[in-house]
């Protein structure tokens, strides 16, 4: 039955000190704002050394992150990519797995990963490379089952030459019903998304495209952009800004993603989590952020029976 639903509002925490002796104050500062959860971004907090979990660093993460009202999510390693050459998959597997030890600990609930990304090339290489990727993230979430989490993978585009290739959000979604695993879902990434549509001259089907990765999408990451293409040298990031163009991470309202239609078209697993990534240059705007994603959430459908795990 399609409802207002449960959904829960998060914001990805950012690194200080690489030693973590100030992520607790991290943590204290996102805690007064009222989130119902912190994503940790484990892939850059140095938790995962050679493919092994370095205990010491997750101490001082968990002394930060125990004793809290709040729930959490995880980011992993950004470079785990099971689109690679397979030669290199069970490299990528050691770090994927020690990403999800360091998630379990943390008590996580959702582990965000990437989605394949390869060099474009004809359809055959294409398509051994989706069936690398299902594979492997049905191993994935085999481990994820172990330890209580939910695998969720993340729309991307791929780059701003045409050189590499991504999937748009509705073959992810194939993707997702070919593997049917209750542990992989999804992270819709709106403005990755908006990027990727742009690039391939598809804009007219971003909300549709969406609309169909919604029912798999328990972790959604919010930020606007205007999907344009990075193709101009600028000189600083207020230059980006001025010219609207790539992955901005900017306070939902600043760019021009379509919010209303897609609370409108989209229905989401119950209990999926609207995190923001909001970029450190934009976090004195962060309680508006929160404010304009509490007013989607609001207004956005759920669906009990979308909700794989």
């Amino acid at each position: 039955m399609v409802s207002s639903g449960i959904k829960r509002i998060g914001i990805s925490a950012h690194k200080r000190a690489h030693d973590l002796s100030d992520f607790g104050a991290e943590l204290d500062m996102i805690e007064a704002l009222g989130v119902d959860s912190i994503e940790i971004p484990t892939f850059d907090l140095d938790l995962v050394v050679g493919g092994k979990v370095r205990r010491p660093q997750l101490d001082v993460l968990l002394r930060a992150t125990r004793g809290r009202s709040v729930g959490y999510s995880v980011h992993g390693p950004l470079a785990i990519n099971f689109m690679d050459d397979a030669w290199r998959l069970p490299r990528h597997f050691d770090v994927l797995k020690a990403s999800l030890d360091v998630a379990a600990e943390i008590g996580a609930e959702h582990y965000v990963m990437h989605s394949g990304l390869m060099p474009r090339q004809q359809a055959t290489g294409t398509e051994a490379a989706y069936e690398r990727q299902r594979e492997a993230l049905s191993k994935a979430g085999d481990l994820a089952r172990q330890h209580g989490l939910v695998v969720c993978v993340e729309t991307l585009f791929a780059d701003f030459k045409g050189d590499g290739y991504a999937s748009s959000p509705m073959r992810l979604a194939r993707e997702l019903a070919t593997i049917a695993h209750d542990h992989v879902m999804a992270t819709i990434d709106f403005s990755h998304s908006y990027l990727k549509m742009d690039f391939d001259g598809d804009r007219a089907s971003f909300v549709a495209e969406i609309a169909a990765l919604a029912p798999y999408a328990k972790h959604l990451h919010i930020h606007d952009s205007f999907g344009r293409q990075d193709d101009i040298w600028m000189y600083t990031e207020g230059e980006r800004l001025a010219y609207g163009h790539g992955d901005l991470h900017l306070p939902v309202g600043w760019g021009d993603i379509p919010w209303q239609a897609l609370m409108e078209q989209c229905v989401f697993p119950e209990g999926v989590v609207f995190n923001i990534e909001l970029n450190q240059r934009y976090w004195y705007a962060a309680a508006e952020c929160i404010e304009a994603t509490r007013a989607l959430a609001a207004i956005a459908q759920t669906d009990r029976r979308a909700a794989a795990a």
